[in-house]
């Protein structure tokens, strides 16, 4: 499958595939849900996508130090030159790192605005020495580059319906969505790492702090006031992925199901969260196997309409750029 999707994008050069190839182990290794939803892109689409993600997943490896006990300058050191490297690739669309050639190759191929990525590194640096956010405004400035940006990425590869600014608040909303959702999945494990991603305002506002969210995770006992915060944390989420919506039905017929199904596989994480009475503090909430391939299976039905359906409106080519679109990469 990876050799239909580079040869249907027109990735022939040799280093450029493996460089892709690279990115969609990424996407295919940390990314369950998301990755399961590309599968549903056209070919020609998918190889960029995995670009972006596997670009976007390499940098947070960095922050979170997946098993690697790098110290906080070390780091910083590493984020510091891939950043280095990003903006040299995007500038000369090479790279010392493979996945930062492949989203170099993305992002020239497509018309990606460079104010993005810087936008995302950011954020990206931000995780390196901030561990909470007081305030909801506070969580959305560091929201704006890691997951807006990458709502607003993807939007020249999947083509819109619509003039893209209109299409561009509905999906720099989905990747907030998306992202919310893994902060109150993901709230013990960040907790261990040392941040606290849900707003102190709205924990605040439930006689919650950091102290109590440690005294649960430490001895594995519940708190009714926890509970009230995930909730309200839980509706919060919800009301973002309302407002991100209506753009599915902005964008290129082709990949709309790809998205839907992304959309209902994210919101399946909170209803699993709400069914386990948002213990999430001491075990991970998963959709579960039967509810995803149900899903994917109407995605794939949802594909076979859009492809085969009379009269459905096709999007400019990449050239022509007339087109639509984690803490850290969904996953």
């Amino acid at each position: 499958m990876t050799r239909r999707e580079l040869d249907a994008a027109g990735i022939t050069d040799p280093a450029l595939r493996a460089a892709y190839t690279q990115c969609r182990r990424l996407n295919a290794r940390h990314g369950r849900t998301y990755f399961l939803a590309t599968r549903l892109l056209p070919l020609e689409d998918r190889s960029a996508v995995h670009a972006l993600y596997g670009f976007a997943r390499w940098a947070d490896d960095i922050v979170d130090d997946l098993g690697r006990h790098r110290t906080p300058d070390e780091r910083d050191r590493l984020l510091r030159r891939l950043e280095s490297d990003l903006a040299d690739g995007l500038r000369t669309g090479g790279g010392d790192e493979p996945v930062v050639r492949a989203v170099a190759d993305t992002a020239r191929r497509y018309g990606i605005e460079h104010e993005l990525f810087a936008d995302f590194m950011s954020s990206m640096r931000a995780d390196l020495t901030v561990t909470d956010y007081p305030t909801y405004a506070d969580l959305r400035g560091y929201v704006r580059g890691s997951a807006e940006v990458i709502g607003l990425q993807m939007l020249p590869v999947l083509g819109t319906v619509v003039p893209r600014e209109e299409a561009a608040p509905h999906a720099a909303a989905l990747g907030v969505a998306f992202q919310l959702t893994n902060f109150l999945r993901d709230v013990g494990e960040d907790l261990d790492r040392g941040r606290v991603y849900l707003p102190g305002d709205l924990l605040a506002a439930h006689g919650v702090d950091r102290p109590l969210l440690e005294w649960s995770r430490r001895t594995g006992r519940h708190d009714p006031r926890i509970r009230a915060a995930f909730v309200a944390a839980d509706a919060m989420t919800r009301e973002v992925y309302r407002e991100a919506e209506p753009g599915i039905a902005m964008l290129d017929p082709r990949v709309r199901p790809c998205i839907r199904t992304a959309f209902t596989l994210y919101g399946g994480i909170l209803d699993a969260i709400a069914a386990q009475d948002y213990t999430v503090l001491h075990r991970r909430a998963v959709v579960s196997r039967r509810r995803r391939a149900a899903t994917a299976a109407a995605g794939v039905l949802r594909v076979a309409a859009a492809r085969w359906g009379a009269g459905a409106p096709r999007r400019a080519s990449p050239a022509g750029v007339a087109v639509l679109d984690r803490k850290g990469p969904v996953r």
